[in-house]
């Protein structure tokens, strides 16, 4: 599971909690209208982000091939008859060598010049995405190879700016946005941080750090989210299920990343909840929620299903 560019609410939603509808905000509105203009302005701002994100050449909808890697040595290319046979680019990249100890080694196939950062990469070792930041892309003009890392677990992705998908994207449908749903919880940080395995999408585990916890009240009721470290290190990441989860909204979880706790207290707004990367693309594979994270209501806020070509 790799997504990166995902945001955090800025300090411009400074609406507390509240049970009330948004009103339009006109020139004698209400101070209380006025913040909930301001509220929704600011969400519908990060939502356009959002897919401006997911439509930029380099985001999840740019994915067009995926495929697991086993130990041994697999050669690359898009023709006919590759071990890794890739959708588009040279017909014969390369070769790949797996090993779970030594990593993954790469050659170049003759006349094949792929790229790393701008220049010529003949053969070499290969990073994986197991560290944020941390896999070597191979460049093939516009396009990407590059191999990936879940626990003991290899496989590879490909990337094309010209993906049918971004052409066929039409945007996100997302519930109202509703003010109830920007909620104030308590922060109960662990001792210390502490490492769990949670399954993917596809079934695999994949390792992540646990930070604390999230304690919430909505309609009387107590819930509570386990918080997990972002990919950056620098959020806390909150992949939840709900009642809504499998009809009107993605199935394995949606995703909350949040900035760390000061204090106490965190805010959760699941105005800002999202669809996982894999909702938009078979591709990629992303942690399904915890079993202390399946909340027994329907949080009708943030992204529904995505129901475009994947």
């Amino acid at each position: 599971m790799r997504w990166r560019g995902m945001w955090m609410l800025t300090a411009a939603l400074s609406l507390s909690a509240c049970g009330e509808r948004p009103r339009a905000a006109g020139a004698d509105a209400s101070p209380r209208a006025q913040s909930e203009a301001h509220y929704r302005m600011a969400v519908e701002q990060r939502r356009a982000q959002r897919v401006a994100r997911l439509r930029a050449p380099s985001g999840w909808l740019s994915y067009t091939g995926s495929g697991r890697l086993r130990s041994g040595v697999h050669q690359v290319g898009s023709a006919a008859g590759n071990d890794v046979r890739l959708p588009a680019g040279p017909a014969h990249l390369g070769s790949v060598r797996v090993d779970a100890d030594a990593g993954v080694l790469f050659e170049a196939a003759a006349g094949a010049v792929p790229t790393v950062h701008g220049q010529p990469f003949r053969a070499g070792r290969l990073g994986t995405d197991a560290a944020h930041g941390s896999e070597t892309r191979l460049a093939l003009g516009e396009q990407e190879f590059y191999v990936v890392r879940s626990g003991t677990l290899f496989g590879w992705r490909f990337r094309d700016p010209h993906a049918a998908a971004r052409d066929s994207f039409r945007g996100i449908d997302y519930f109202p946005i509703d003010p109830r749903w920007r909620v104030v919880a308590d922060w109960q940080p662990l001792p210390a941080p502490r490492a769990i395995m949670l399954l993917t999408s596809i079934g695999t585990p994949q390792p992540l750090t646990l930070e604390g916890s999230a304690e919430f009240t909505l309609d009387g009721r107590r819930y509570r989210l386990q918080a997990l470290r972002d990919d950056d290190g620098k959020r806390l990441f909150f992949p939840f299920s709900d009642r809504s989860s499998g009809r009107e909204s993605y199935g394995g979880a949606r995703y909350l990343f949040v900035e760390p706790a000061q204090g106490e207290r965190i805010v959760l707004d699941f105005n800002l909840a999202q669809n996982p990367p894999c909702a938009f693309t078979v591709h990629v594979v992303c942690p399904l929620a915890p079993v202390g994270n399946r909340l027994e209501l329907a949080v009708t806020a943030g992204e529904k299903n995505y129901v475009g070509a994947r």
